[in-house]
């Protein structure tokens, strides 16, 4: 394998290691923020803070205008990956985009200047590297601008692609909507929800009322990590010893990256409070005016006054009346995961995305393989779905068949 090649129309490919000390970081930092299709989970401050949690063996697949260590250099595409040898026990190797338990989005980054050129530069890269030509993209967007550029791309840069775990999230977005639609936006909720919140907010507020917030700075979002570890522990997370308290390693993650992100304003947490007791608190990054549901906790000693719920109702509440400038939130959940999609009526569909990078004679073996893996692994959930006892995790942060990333292993 190569570390740098030159592609047709004299850009320049790489691998390079996630190392926040090289030249190019900036440059990194600059296609983040310039993406066809933003992906906080990919751009640089984010993808460094989770290096050492998650970034055992990630390198980043880059595209530029010249080398990436020359001065003036410019980014227009860059996707973390790793490289799986054996995914169907056979050694037929592909890239597997960097997915982990805060990594709930897989589109790679696209220069919006010139998307068609930065794809096809993409998909030109292993080839020229000496990587294996086959890409797979974990939680990627099933429809949209990506989807619409892989349909479009000329017949003679065209690449074969499947689809699998296709799913739609639940997702809040106003962007087309009036300022007379936004505020009727929960509107569609029946009657017998609306009793429900009703009641459920009496019973959170009946020691006091809950006050929802909405916290941005840097040393508020320091001090809110803390209460949401504390929050989190105290739940069924800590008694089963899966909680972030006793995760140091993931702690320390979220704090680089709230410290990071939360420097650009690009990091928020939504929480209700009482006095000094966090009831419920969501950790949200923010790309322009799209907000992502990162995680979610809630008090658990008062299930009929459901914190979490009243939490996302009136984080809704707020978007929805202006009170926080954004048009989107993705709920990053689960398929069939239903907090989101209670009170939002909008969706994204995902997938995870295997794509042929350049001409591949077993691109149809690889298309099969993973194929029958994804069906294996249909029938293995809905085994565990008929045995309650089997379950061992209340909540998932993407499709079921999504590539592993130690140390969370694939099923």
């Amino acid at each position: 394998m190569r570390n740098t090649a030159t592609l047709a129309g004299g850009l320049v490919a790489a691998v390079r290691p996630l190392d926040p000390g090289q030249p190019w970081i900036p440059a990194w930092r600059a296609l983040g923020a310039a993406s066809l299709v933003r992906n906080p989970f990919y751009e640089a401050g984010y993808a460094l803070a989770a290096r050492d949690a998650f970034g055992a063996g990630v390198r980043l697949l880059i595209v530029a205008d010249r080398s990436p260590e020359a001065p003036g250099a410019r980014l227009i595409a860059a996707w973390p990956f790793r490289v799986s040898w054996r995914r169907w026990g056979l050694p037929l190797p592909l890239l597997m985009g960097w997915t982990h338990g805060y990594c709930p989005f897989g589109a790679p980054l696209l220069d919006r200047g010139d998307p068609a050129g930065a794809l096809a530069g993409l998909l030109a890269a292993p080839r020229a590297l000496g990587l294996p030509p086959r890409l797979l993209l974990p939680n990627a967007p099933a429809a949209g601008a990506l989807a619409d550029l892989l349909a479009d791309l000329p017949a003679d840069r065209r690449v074969r692609r499947a689809a699998y775990w296709p799913h739609a999230r639940g997702l809040l977005d106003l962007t087309a909507r009036t300022p007379e639609a936004r505020a009727t936006y929960l509107g569609h909720l029946s009657g017998q929800r609306r009793r429900k919140l009703r009641r459920a907010r009496e019973v959170l507020e009946a020691e006091g009322p809950a006050a929802f917030e909405i916290l941005e700075a840097p040393d508020d979002l320091a001090a809110a990590l803390d209460a949401y570890v504390a929050l989190e522990a105290a739940g069924w997370k800590g008694r089963a010893g899966t909680g972030l308290g006793q995760r140091p390693e993931e702690v320390a993650f979220l704090r680089a990256a709230l410290a990071d992100a939360g420097a650009e304003g690009g990091m928020r947490i939504a929480r209700l409070r009482r006095g000094e007791r966090t009831l419920a608190a969501a950790i949200l990054p923010v790309t322009g005016t799209e907000a992502w549901v990162l995680k979610i906790a809630h008090a658990e000693t008062q299930p009929e006054a459901a914190p979490g719920v009243q939490l996302v109702h009136r984080l809704t509440e707020a978007v929805t009346a202006g009170a926080w400038a954004i048009d989107r939130i993705d709920s990053c959940a689960p398929p069939d995961f239903a907090l989101g999609s209670t009170f939002w009526t909008e969706r994204r569909d995902i997938a995870h995305l295997l794509v042929e990078a350049g001409r591949d004679p077993l691109f149809p073996a690889a298309r099969a393989l993973e194929r029958a893996r994804e069906r294996v692994a249909r029938a293995r959930a809905a085994r565990k779905r008929e045995d309650p006892a089997r379950l061992t995790s209340r909540s998932g942060r993407s499709a079921p068949a999504a590539p592993a990333s130690p140390p969370h292993p694939a099923p």
